[in-house]
C-alpha cells in the first residue's frame, strides 16, 4: 500500500480555520482548494516577472555580435506571447529600466534593447561564481546520474535544469568533455538524441559511496553528546518536516506522518534492482521516490524547480508515481506553488522567510537581479552597490 498523507486526512488551517480536502479530489483540484503557504507564495509572485527578466536577459546575451550585446524591438514583440508579456515587449521593458536599455539605432531604423551596466555586473557575477564551483557542478552531476537506475540521463533532460544545477551554459564542453574519466555521451534510440552516461570502472561501484542530504542531517540531528535528547531510533529513517505559523495538524494527520518516517529509507543512490517484489518493497520505493525528491531539489542552487522539468527525470529514476501528486502527499518537506501557471516546487527546510538558510555565491547573484526586478521603475541603485561582495 502507497503511503500517502493523503487528501482525506489532511486538515490544516491558515488563520484558525479548518479545511478538509476529500479523497476524490482529483490533483489538480486539490492544488486549487488547499490552504497556501503565504511566504512561499509571495517569494513565487516576485519570481513570477523574474523568469521572463532572465529569458529576455538570455536573448540578449546570446547576441554576442553587437557591443553592447542587444536585439532588436521588434524581434522580442514577436516572442511576446512565447515569453508571456501579456501587454507587449516595449511595456514590459520599460517597467525594469534598472535592467533593460532601450536605444534607438539610426543606422537600422528600428529600437533595440541592451542590458544596464548594473545588470551586466550581475550577470558577471554569475558567472564568475558558476566557474568557481565547477568541482562541485561535477559533484551534481555524478550525483544526479547516480540516482538513474541505469547511472544513464537523457542529456535533453539535462538541459531543461542546467540553469536549476547551477551549470555553466556551454557546459557540454566545459563540464562534460573536460571531464572523460567521470562522463561519456552516447548516441540515443532517436535521431539527434544523446545520452550523458556516468564513466565506472569495474569494481568502482563500490568504492563510490554518496551520502545524502538527508543523511547528512540525521547525523547532525544525532549528536554524538551522551545528553543529546533525539531518539536515534526514531530519527534513523525520518525526514525533516516543518510547517508554517498557523498550520494546525490533526491527530490522525500527525499519526500517519509519523508511521511513514518509522518505515525503512532506502538511500536515492542505493541499486533497486530485485527491490519491487514484496509489499514492503513497494512501500520503499514509494519512500525512495521521496527520497530522490529530496534530494534533487537538495542539489539545485535555489532549492526550488518546476514540476514539468523533473517529472523528465521519473522514468530514468524509476519512479511510478505521478511527481505532483508526490510533492502534495508531502506538504511538511514540500512546497507546491502555482503562481504564474507554473507549479513549482520549493525544499520547504531549505527556507527561511522568503529566503535561503544557507545561501551560495551563484544564489547571491540571482538575487541581486531579483531585487534590481523588485525594485521596478524607482531611483536607481549606485553600480557600486551592485559590484559589491564579488
Amino acid at each position: 500500500m502507497r503511503f500517502g498523507l493523503t487528501r482525506s486526512v489532511l486538515i490544516h488551517t491558515f488563520g484558525g480555520s479548518i479545511i478538509t480536502v476529500r479523497s476524490t479530489t482529483t490533483s489538480g483540484q486539490y492544488v486549487a482548494s488547499r490552504s497556501r503557504d503565504p511566504v512561499f507564495e509571495k517569494l513565487m509572485d516576485k519570481y513570477k516577472n523574474l523568469l521572463k527578466v532572465i529569458a529576455i536577459q538570455d536573448l540578449i546575451l546570446a547576441n554576442p555580435t553587437p557591443d553592447p550585446p542587444s536585439v532588436s524591438i521588434e524581434f522580442l514583440s514577436r516572442l511576446s506571447q512565447k515569453l508571456h508579456l501579456n501587454r507587449g515587449a516595449a511595456s514590459f521593458l520599460r517597467k525594469y529600466p534598472h535592467i533593460f536599455h532601450v536605444l534607438y539605432d539610426p543606422a537600422k531604423s528600428q529600437p533595440f534593447c541592451t542590458l544596464t551596466a548594473a545588470a551586466i555586473e550581475i550577470s558577471r557575477q554569475e558567472a564568475l561564481a558558476i566557474n568557481a564551483a565547477l568541482p562541485l557542478v561535477v559533484d551534481r552531476l555524478v550525483r544526479l546520474l547516480s540516482m538513474s537506475m541505469s547511472k544513464s540521463i537523457p542529456l535533453r533532460a539535462v538541459f531543461k535544469v542546467w540553469r536549476e544545477l547551477g551549470l555553466p551554459d556551454d557546459f557540454e564542453d566545459s563540464v562534460i568533455s573536460k571531464n572523460p574519466h567521470v562522463f561519456k555521451l552516447s548516441d540515443g534510440h532517436e535521431p539527434n538524441t544523446h545520452i550523458l552516461e556516468l564513466v565506472q570502472e569495474e569494481g568502482e561501484e563500490e568504492s563510490l559511496k554518496l551520502e545524502a542530504a538527508v543523511e547528512k542531517w540525521r547525523v547532525v540531528e544525532c549528536c554524538s553528546e551522551e545528553d543529546c535528547s533525539v531518539d536515534r531510533t526514531e530519527i534513523q529513517f525520518s525526514f525533516k518536516h516543518s510547517y508554517p505559523p498557523g498550520m494546525r495538524l490533526s491527530k490522525s494527520f500527525k499519526a500517519r506522518v509519523k508511521e511513514w518516517q518509522r518505515l525503512p529509507y532506502v538511500c536515492p543512490y542505493e541499486d533497486m534492482v530485485g527491490k519491487k517484489k514484496s509489499k514492503s518493497g513497494v512501500m520503499g520505493m514509494e519512500k525512495r521516490a521521496v527520497a530522490i525528491a529530496h534530494e534533487f531539489l537538495s542539489l539545485t542552487v535555489e532549492k526550488m524547480v518546476e514540476v514539468e522539468k523533473i517529472s523528465h527525470f521519473r522514468k530514468c529514476f524509476g519512479i511510478d508515481l505521478n511527481i505532483r501528486d508526490l510533492f502534495l502527499d508531502h506538504p511538511g518537506m514540500f512546497y507546491l506553488s502555482t503562481k504564474g501557471k507554473i507549479h513549482t516546487v520549493f525544499l520547504r527546510e531549505a527556507y527561511e522567510r522568503g529566503r535561503l538558510i544557507d545561501p551560495n555565491p551563484v544564489y547571491d547573484a540571482r538575487r541581486k537581479l531579483l531585487d534590481l526586478v523588485l525594485l521596478g521603475r524607482h531611483a536607481a541603485l549606485s553600480d557600486s552597490n551592485m559590484s559589491e561582495q564579488e
